[in-house]
């Protein structure tokens, strides 16, 4: 029998899991401490029973694959999942792709009382003692952005935040029902998902980014900014441009490419302070042989085909705090390559800092 996960994610101390499983008769209740991660030793309780586990190599990527997975297949059933706060549940859901495992819900508790001030700020997690391990150069506002956004429901718990808390939400996570932690009520919590949340799907980077369809119109406290282009950033222009990616944003996401490099698409994710960049692969534009692209993929890049540059395109979300929407829509503007620019771009030597950075990149 295959089994069915409910995975409680969240920064603030709560008992969301053990509400959810006491709502789920017959369920198993896991729980992971990796505090003592950096040393190779993790503590999983099942059921409230603990047990000390020794691994040889202290990191997220063991405790998923050494622990996690081959627990979730052998209990079977259904099992609430409550995360380490060190364990984003996008990775989790990552790698349970394949197994006998479906992904009911994901459940993220928000505290209102710090999200915001945390999801806009350049704390890391090992500032705030929580890293997973001494490699772990997460920030606070990764952790949890990244958690709410991929929510399939919220859990609110302390107080503050306001309208711009909500605002921010309503444009990060659109799809995702709100139930207040005093007033919980676990059954009307998850039958309020909507039949179209992700529950546990991980993109390949080529999919809507405005998924769920969040408000565009500016609210107190948050705006969204949606940057669409046809033609190729200056990898310079652009990289200096970045800075205003970083102060007053909850989040960006998006797909980009620079005229040095015209087959690769790129990937940019940031969050509060902290900013990657990692490569998706090649344009559809680039490539000879689709047989092995995904249908939705191509279908697509079909459908805003351009004559002139394929599937090639600017597409970038960015949801602000108490950044300017349009200083950040203008600093993107002027890095694109003008009509000078463009008309010269296979004799012009660029400056390419997204070069210089492969190595570090991460395929998506």
């Amino acid at each position: 029998m295959g089994t069915e996960v409910v995975l409680v994610a969240g920064l603030a101390h709560h008992d969301v899991a053990d509400e959810v499983w006491r709502a789920s008769p017959g369920s198993a209740l896991v729980r992971h401490d990796l505090s003592d991660l950096a040393e190779g030793v993790v503590r999983r309780w099942v059921d409230g029973r603990l047990t000390v586990l020794e691994l040889a190599h202290g990191c997220v990527s063991c405790t998923l694959r050494l622990d996690l997975l081959p627990l979730l297949e052998r209990l079977g059933g259904r099992v609430v999942v409550h995360l380490d706060p060190a364990l984003e549940p996008e990775a989790v859901c990552f790698a349970l792709s394949g197994l006998d495992v479906r992904v009911e819900a994901v459940i993220t508790v928000v505290d209102r009382t710090t999200w915001l001030t945390d999801a806009t700020g350049e704390v890391t997690l090992a500032e705030r003692g929580l890293a997973a391990a001494a490699t772990d150069e997460r920030t606070v506002a990764q952790v949890v952005v990244g958690q709410a956004e991929f929510a399939d429901a919220l859990v609110m718990t302390g107080v503050g935040g306001g309208e711009a808390l909500d605002a921010v939400l309503d444009r990060l996570s659109p799809l995702a029902p709100r139930h207040d932690l005093g007033t919980l009520d676990v059954p009307a919590l998850l039958a309020a998902i909507p039949p179209d949340a992700r529950r546990g799907r991980v993109d390949d980077g080529f999919g809507p980014l405005l998924r769920g369809r969040p408000p565009l119109d500016p609210a107190p406290g948050a705006s969204v900014v949606h940057f669409t282009a046809r033609r190729p950033f200056h990898p310079m222009r652009l990289h200096q441009a970045l800075d205003v990616l970083l102060d007053g944003v909850v989040r960006t996401r998006g797909r980009f490419w620079v005229a040095s490099r015209p087959d690769v698409a790129l990937w940019l994710e940031s969050a509060g302070g902290a900013l990657n960049v990692g490569t998706l692969g090649p344009w559809l534009a680039a490539v000879d042989d689709w047989s092995e692209v995904d249908a939705e993929r191509r279908a697509s890049a079909a459908a805003r085909w351009d004559a002139e540059h394929g599937d090639r395109s600017q597409e970038l979300v960015v949801i602000t705090a108490s950044a300017a929407p349009d200083e950040i829509a203008e600093a993107l503007r002027e890095a694109l390559v003008t009509d000078e620019e463009s008309a010269l771009v296979d004799e012009l030597e660029f400056v390419d800092p997204f070069a210089e950075w492969h190595d570090q990149m991460e395929e998506l």
